[in-house]
């Protein structure tokens, strides 16, 4: 392991990780491993269903299916380094390092903006019921799914532009589980204000823009909601969004919680429950959220087994 050095040219980082403890890693190691089995089979499952059932082709379920693919994705950047850490040596390459920070961060706003166009498509199916297959066209649902993607990735990119800028002269030990910007950024002796501003600018007006727009989103579905004369209507409404709803709270939660306050709040220890609840319980979350708490998609996987039950006889 690399100690201290007065080099700004550092070759790798080590991680601390969560625990010093070998039984809490151990015991962190099986629980991690079953989180990311389930998160691969309950995110590579619905995108199987909605792929083989006609009946989900239908924009809702092209932006779910784009949403299990991010989280799987997301998952996959931070959970088989983070296991591989509990066992053996918490080392990380610099290129290595800044590469999980890359993929963590377009894959994170890639998430936060494909939230908003499906909030939007959830505007116009209850709002627009009507005109819902015309506005909700091809190309539309192509551009709202473009836009998460290219902000995503331009984010990330001026992100990582300017973390590469920093120079580590002092020491190469990350108090963190994987990559994240506030830990690099509290190891660099150099001074780090204008990129902590350039960052916090960047992770603020990514949250703040997606969430006003999901707001103004419900704003005017809750409004549409409270005209409809029928409780059975209401219900209705509300159950093709609280699924939605219940899984913007939770990501967006830990993420305001975590990046939207200044350095000096920084806390190892809290941040990196945080840090754990986002990148590795959020997206085994959302398929259960989307499948348990919607029948078409309950239904869909009884239609996807029967043809395969149909098929085999």
């Amino acid at each position: 392991m690399m100690g201290r050095r007065n080099n700004t040219n550092v070759p790798g980082f080590i991680l601390t990780g969560l625990s010093d403890s070998e039984e809490v890693r151990i015991a962190l190691f099986m629980l991690f491993l079953l989180i990311y089995l389930i998160t691969m089979l309950g995110n590579l499952g619905m995108i199987l269903v909605i792929h083989l059932d006609l009946q989900l082709h239908t924009p809702m379920y092209f932006f779910l299916t784009h949403l299990s693919f991010i989280d799987l994705s997301y998952s996959t950047v931070i959970t088989p380094k983070t296991l591989a850490n509990l066992l053996t040596s918490n080392s990380i390459s610099f290129m290595g390092c800044f590469a999980q920070m890359f993929f963590f961060v377009f894959l994170g706003a890639a998430e936060c903006f494909l939230l908003s166009s499906m909030a939007y498509d959830r505007y116009v199916a209850i709002c627009s019921p009507l005109h819902y297959p015309v506005i909700m066209s091809k190309s539309l649902c192509l551009a709202l799914l473009t836009g998460p993607y290219v902000i995503g990735f331009m984010d990330s990119f001026v992100n990582v532009i300017w973390m590469s800028r920093l120079h580590f002269c002092d020491s190469n030990v990350v108090h963190h589980f994987f990559c994240d910007t506030s830990p690099i950024l509290a190891l660099s002796c150099m001074d780090t204000y204008d990129i902590e501003i350039m960052i916090c600018i960047l992770a603020g007006s990514t949250l703040m823009v997606s969430l006003i727009t999901m707001s103004a989103s419900y704003v005017c579905i809750l409004s549409t909601i409270l005209k409809i004369n029928s409780t059975s209507g209401k219900q209705k409404a509300f159950s093709t969004c609280t699924s939605h709803l219940l899984g913007v709270t939770i990501f967006y939660g830990t993420m305001i919680f975590t990046y939207l306050k200044p350095r000096k709040s920084y806390s190892l220890g809290r941040d990196q429950v945080a840090s754990v609840f986002y990148t590795i319980v959020i997206p085994m979350l959302n398929p259960l959220i989307y499948s348990l708490r919607n029948k078409e998609v309950k239904n869909a996987v009884i239609r996807v087994m029967q043809r395969r039950q149909d098929s085999g006889n």
